[in-house]
């Protein structure tokens, strides 16, 4: 990003000089994005129902196929050049989701409830590269984590087929606040660190279920009826759409239909922290231990990283320092599940609380190895890297990701299997002119 103005113009007449064109490679950024929707009686297609067994839906949907929490996709390969989708009566009037074939760029539409949008067509970029007798890959992902759509039926060419494609044998699971599903930045979803972690991972299947406002304590937050340690266990997220849904009983997430995480990043606290929630550091350190334990009943091969909280920054003289968060409580989690005494002890299943009745069964026996780690955050964000609403930039939500990347590398091993396909869009800043 740049502003056009003349070096030869001395600093002394800068003032003067209103001429302050903001040009991004040249180009204004494009928000009407291209209407999509089409008449489905006009096309000869063949259609598949939302539950068909090529359908890969990531992320949390529930059984109606509506999509839930930040980044839920869908993902499925398919013959012939059109791919279209007919959205149901629960989908977010004019919801932003991306969507993209093989490794072309994400484009984007606005979601009409109860209409068929044609995503992929003849003229669409790069369909021409694939034979109409081989696959290509489409996903699409919703990028807004308060909206969602609903899938009720998909459509390709006639004569053309769609394609179960083979899962990645790899998994993260994020699970977050606001500052996880990419609250205030450009793609939101889209945007966040979550997203740009796992897709920047390449090669791995990834769930994020976060929410703005959202308390790891199970109490109301920012206007959050429940915690994480409740609604973590829980197909949806606390938003008003699933309220007026489900009211006050959503259903349970089956784990047991799904295959586990082997890498859980846990970023919580901003919420509990804030003073206006009235949680105290007692009643955070043993809901933040609760959740661990319930994500290791779950998941017990998982390796959980916790991380440690960016709280802002504020003035302090002339520079500007890093405000604290729940520093002692979540190392003191970390201490906790790494001592000796808990690994080595033989852990057996309490009586089970009628009123947690939510919760999985409990699994006796503790690993003799440690999986949970801590990831340090101090030093990865400077104050410009947080926009006016305290949340990433993002270019801050970029740099965190590739923190946590390098950190997933060197400390697990796992490889960085990106190989060229665009993971954030619109961040693509330069200046591509000569002569300003």
């Amino acid at each position: 990003m740049w502003i056009s103005k003349s070096w030869a113009v001395s600093l002394c007449c800068l003032s003067s000089f209103v001429s302050a064109t903001i040009l991004q490679n040249g180009q204004v950024r494009v928000t009407d994005y291209p209407n999509t929707v089409t008449e489905a009686s006009s096309h000869n297609w063949r259609t598949y129902p939302a539950n068909a067994a090529e359908l890969s839906y990531k992320g949390r949907w529930d059984d109606d196929h509506i999509s839930w929490w930040s980044v839920p996709g869908l993902k499925f390969g398919f013959t012939g050049k059109e791919v279209a989708i007919t959205f149901g009566p629960h989908t977010s009037n004019g919801v932003l989701v991306a969507y993209r074939i093989n490794g072309e760029d994400w484009q984007f539409s606005n979601i009409t409830t109860n209409a068929t949008h044609l995503l992929i067509s003849p003229s669409t970029e790069g369909v021409d590269l694939t034979s109409p007798i081989s696959p290509s890959t489409f996903e699409l992902r919703v990028t807004n984590w308060a909206y969602g759509v609903q899938v009720k039926s998909v459509h390709v060419a006639a004569g053309a087929s769609l394609i179960k494609l083979k899962d990645y044998n790899r998994r993260i699971e994020v699970i977050g606040d606001s500052l996880s599903s990419g609250m205030y930045g450009t793609y939101e979803g889209l945007s966040s660190y979550a997203y740009g972690l796992a897709a920047g991972l390449g090669d791995t299947e990834y769930s994020v279920t976060a929410y703005p406002g959202i308390c790891v304590t199970d109490q109301e937050c920012w206007g959050n009826p429940r915690g994480q340690t409740y609604q973590w266990y829980r197909t949806s997220d606390t938003g008003g759409r699933a309220t007026n849904i489900y009211g006050t009983n959503p259903p349970l997430w089956d784990f047991s239909k799904h295959p586990a995480a082997d890498i859980v990043v846990i970023n919580l606290g901003t919420n509990d922290n804030n003073t206006a929630n009235n949680v105290t550091n007692e009643d955070y350190y043993n809901s933040y231990i609760e959740l661990v334990e319930g994500v290791h009943n779950v998941w017990p091969k998982a390796q959980i990283i916790i991380s440690a909280l960016w709280n802002g920054f504020g003035k302090s003289g002339n520079t500007y320092i890093q405000g604290p968060a729940f520093v002692t409580e979540i190392w003191d989690v970390y201490k906790h599940f790494n001592s000796a005494s808990y690994l080595s002890s033989q852990h057996t299943c309490p009586p089970r609380n009628p009123l947690k009745w939510w919760l999985p069964p409990c699994k006796p026996g503790r690993p003799n190895a440690p999986f949970v780690h801590y990831f340090n955050t101090t030093g990865i964000l400077q104050h410009n890297d947080i926009g006016p609403l305290w949340h990433p930039t993002d270019v801050g939500y970029i740099k965190v990701a590739s923190h946590l990347m390098q950190y997933i590398n060197l400390k697990f091993g796992w490889e960085l299997r990106a190989t060229g396909p665009e993971v954030f869009h619109d961040t693509l800043y330069w200046n591509d002119q000569d002569s300003y």
